[in-house]
């Protein structure tokens, strides 16, 4: 993600290379990166830190306390920008784990932004001002859509939008085995799949219709859509995805490591 949101700053022309650099924990990693980036990747940074005025922190949760130890120790400014995308991990723990008054803005994108129709949400920590908020969002527009919101909903984002690409997959795929099923070919069955979904995601969206509405236009009377989803309803295909997004998010409350003692 950390790759994909420095590319996307890139071609949007949001910063130049010679204003980025980057980071990865093997030396394999950043010879990869430079190459596909042209930018300098490095596993040794510490010496960047101090001149750097926005810092991405795209790491899993488990590596939080030593990645921002790390900044500590390399002498990070009170005035850098942090941006983290760790899910499970609040504002508050992120402050504490960095133990300085820099400003925190804390965002949820999903694996989209790599083909820059991302959806990310951000907020701010306690010592981020609206215009921290605007940089953050500049970053993460470039790779598709971004709000701003409360973080008490990060969880429930995590597991609806940052999963959920991971529910739409597995749902194409179980579509495009019914397309061969019934006859078609494989790759003939995933195109129209593919397509549809991307074209009934582009109806909610610029319709400014509810999907219910949109769904009955589609559905004429003793029709063939009407038997489809009376099946669907009897597999009780509204609760199983309702359950999925529900136990997502319990998961992601659990998801951030134990303080860390200093």
């Amino acid at each position: 993600m950390g790759r994909t949101l420095i590319q996307g700053l890139l071609e949007s022309g949001a910063v130049s290379k010679s204003q980025v650099w980057a980071c990865a924990k093997t030396q394999a990693t950043c010879d990869k990166v430079t190459a596909e980036l042209d930018i300098p990747v490095e596993v040794a940074y510490k010496a960047r830190v101090p001149e750097a005025g926005v810092i991405l922190v795209c790491v899993k949760p488990g590596q939080a306390a030593k990645v921002l130890h790390d900044l500590n120790d390399a002498g990070v400014r009170e005035d850098t920008l942090l941006i983290s995308i760790m899910a499970g991990m609040s504002t508050a723990q992120l402050e504490s784990l960095l133990g300085t008054a820099n400003p925190w803005v804390r965002a949820m994108p999903n694996t989209p932004c790599i083909v820059r129709e991302g959806m990310s949400v951000i907020c701010a920590g306690k010592h981020a001002t609206a215009d921290h908020l605007a940089r953050a969002r500049q970053v993460f527009q470039a790779v598709g859509q971004c709000t701003p919101t409360d973080e008490a909903y990060f969880d429930a984002i995590t597991a609806l939008s940052g999963s959920g690409p991971a529910y739409l997959y597995l749902i194409m795929e179980a579509l495009a085995d019914a397309g061969v099923r019934v006859g078609l070919p494989r790759q003939l069955a995933l195109t129209l799949v593919a397509q549809t979904v991307l074209g009934a995601a582009r109806m909610v969206q610029h319709s400014g219709r509810h999907p219910a509405a949109l769904r009955d236009d589609v559905t004429t009377p003793a029709g063939c859509t009407i038997g489809g989803l009376l099946m669907l309803e009897d597999g009780k295909i509204r609760s199983v995805l309702a359950r999925a997004v529900e136990e997502a998010t319990k998961i992601v409350g659990h998801l951030a490591p134990p303080p860390a003692s200093r």
